[in-house]
């Protein structure tokens, strides 16, 4: 039940929806003092989502920065969180604009930081389908050379609770010890984190896939973008994730 109502509530949330319901009430107000007003918050909100100067502020401001480790550090594991593939119509995988997690995973086996990787993704969808992501994944870890040995998959998880669940039975049941690299995207970390420590999980972020800018001011920042306006859909599902995980004890 708390898996499709978080679903349900992430779709509530998207701003294009709050735009939608603004210019369509617009449209069927015959009121024409009631019409221009809600035309005009419609268009306020368009353009309070869409202009990257807000989102960058944000972005910079709840990204985890980026962690350098320490001289010949190394860890047992690193934890990769799915949410980069997804399958097509023909239920094939594919990489999608996560995918920076994968990479950052694979580079931290290949260059000895850790010895296992581990991918936690099941299929999320409401309505899944037989593709499940972790499954899809050791392939191509097989394909970037990681030996099958360094290679643990967790593919039942469908949200970042069930990934902190799922992950710490299977590093116990392989005998691993802490602390673990944690491998999600920015937007995400802080959440993750939360999550990971609250369900014992002993994790050192290891956050890749910023999506900010460089934090720079430019005037360019207030040219509407499509861009902006996808990238608050991320924040604030994490951001409204993280209350409501505080609130029932979660995370």
């Amino acid at each position: 039940m708390f898996f499709i109502l978080s679903k349900i509530l992430a779709f509530l949330l998207f701003p294009l929806s709050y735009v939608f319901v603004l210019l369509l009430v617009a449209a069927f107000a015959k009121n024409a003092k009631r019409k221009r007003k809600y035309l005009l918050w419609g268009i306020g909100v368009l353009y309070f989502f869409s202009n990257s100067f807000l989102i960058n502020r944000l972005a910079h401001a709840w990204d985890i920065a980026p962690v350098e480790l320490g001289k010949d550090k190394t860890y047992s594991a690193a934890i990769v969180l799915g949410g980069f593939a997804s399958d097509d119509s023909e239920g094939r995988g594919m990489f999608g604009p996560a995918a920076d997690r994968f990479i950052q995973g694979v580079l931290l086996q290949k260059t000895g930081r850790v010895k296992y990787i581990l991918i936690s993704g099941g299929n999320g969808n409401l309505n899944p389908s037989a593709f499940r992501e972790g499954a899809w994944a050791r392939y191509q870890l097989k394909a970037a050379q990681v030996p099958d040995s360094c290679i643990l998959i967790e593919d039942q998880s469908r949200n970042t609770l069930e990934n902190a669940s799922l992950t710490k039975s299977l590093l116990q049941k392989h005998g691993q010890r802490g602390p673990y690299l944690l491998v999600t995207s920015a937007f995400h970390m802080r959440r993750s984190v939360r999550i990971f420590k609250k369900m014992g999980v002993d994790v050192m972020p290891y956050p890749c896939n910023y999506m900010a800018g460089t934090g720079d001011f430019s005037l360019s920042e207030f040219v509407p973008s499509a861009d902006s306006l996808n990238k608050w859909s991320f924040y604030i599902k994490e951001i409204i994730g993280l209350a409501v995980n505080y609130i029932s004890g979660r995370g």
